[in-house]
């Protein structure tokens, strides 16, 4: 594996960045360039930390790092500042969409919580509205630029407030206008799914496809409850569900290990894992297994038959991309462009599309990798 001046990683004679990706956990909030923080902010009058975008993303990654996702959590109050008008709104999901595009993914999903962008007037649906406008706006850019990209919204509910209920009708309000699915994010840990029962058998009871942060910041039983009072189809994180596991013996690369029920059941149902190792790390997600990325339990999962996805979660945060994760994971554990073909086989797989569509993506990352 090298690097090239402009960050582009290749393996294999392969440019990791023009592999065909595809992206399901992505916070729009969490992904502002920092120029653009700079300028909004500049708008509205709003002071910065840093008036470099430079310094300003250098900014986030420290404040990051922490190993808290209660302290990693505080930076979004500088971001869903400057998302508060149509405008800024609009901008920031175009360069979202561009920026995905630009790192070579095909589909992406944005996360994201209407209900942190009210500040300054708008309505719940004008916000919906205001993002849709803006991931049109960078699709076709992508498209004038010879890249193909499809993108859709995950409405999110903060799972520490009592709006869920609300926020799901919006979502299914807006499905086929760019709404895709719902999640609940926010601090995990006092704040189960459980919480949300009613929201959640509205969103079931119209067949609305939802993931649920969990495994993240809090064990098993949030997992637990994510499926069973959320129903989620996809994990967000989910990493925690290692700790259902018990290795008995490891011998190189022979792993014996003894299952859970949460963990069988989440293996053998093949419900998707939305892992996203750096910003693990920076939260503390991986605690009990250590603090770099070969501790990580992505490749415990792999190889045990997780159904595994490769995500970024908030790329200013940690100052990633699709592109860099990958690396990252083809340094801890060296795998080769077939075991990255199967993360995007397994996002693709995952996504919230009719099935055509997903057989579709599948296609189109075989094609890419072939070539």
């Amino acid at each position: 594996m090298s690097i090239d001046a402009n960050g582009d990683v290749t393996l294999q004679g392969v440019s990791l960045r023009s592999l065909p990706k595809v992206s399901l956990h992505d916070h729009l909030d969490g992904a502002v360039r920092p120029a653009t923080i700079i300028e909004l902010a500049d708008a509205i009058g709003l002071e910065v930390p840093e008036s470099d975008a430079a310094a300003l993303g250098g900014w986030f990654a420290k404040q990051s790092d922490s190993g808290s996702l209660v302290e990693y959590l505080k930076t979004f109050d500088l971001t869903t500042a400057v998302m508060q008008t149509q405008e800024g709104l609009t901008r920031v999901a175009r360069e979202f969409v561009q920026d995905l595009a630009a790192d070579g993914v095909i589909y992406g999903e944005v996360r994201w919580a209407p209900e942190q962008h009210l500040a300054r007037g708008l309505t719940l649906e004008q916000t919906v509205e205001a993002v849709q406008q803006g991931i049109e706006e960078g699709e076709d850019a992508a498209d004038r630029a010879g890249r193909s990209i499809r993108v859709g919204q995950l409405i999110t509910a903060m799972r520490h407030t009592d709006r869920a209920l609300e926020i799901a009708e919006l979502a299914v309000d807006f499905r086929g206008r760019g709404a895709v699915g719902f999640d609940i994010a926010g601090p995990e840990d006092g704040f189960p799914p459980s919480n949300h029962r009613k929201a959640f058998d509205y969103l079931a009871e119209n067949f609305f496809p939802v993931t649920v942060h969990a495994g993240e910041a809090a064990g098993p039983a949030s997992i637990r409850s994510a499926l069973l009072d959320g129903r989620a189809l996809r994990l967000g994180h989910g990493v925690r569900i290692a700790e259902d596991l018990e290795v008995i013996t490891q011998e190189g690369d022979e792993v014996q290990v003894q299952f859970g029920d949460l963990a069988r059941w989440v293996r053998d149902r093949e419900i998707p894992l939305e892992l996203s190792p750096s910003s693990n790390l920076q939260t503390g997600a991986i605690a009990a297994w250590g603090n770099t990325m070969v501790d990580h339990p992505f490749d415990l999962l792999y190889q045990l038959g997780f159904a595994v996805t490769v995500n970024v979660d908030n790329r200013t945060m940690s100052a990633t991309s699709l592109t860099r994760e990958l690396a990252l994971l083809v340094e801890a554990f060296e795998y080769d462009l077939d075991d990255l073909e199967t993360f995007q086989f397994n996002a693709a797989a995952a996504a919230f599309l009719p099935v055509e569509e997903r057989e579709e993506l599948v296609e189109m990352i075989a094609e890419g990798f072939d070539a």
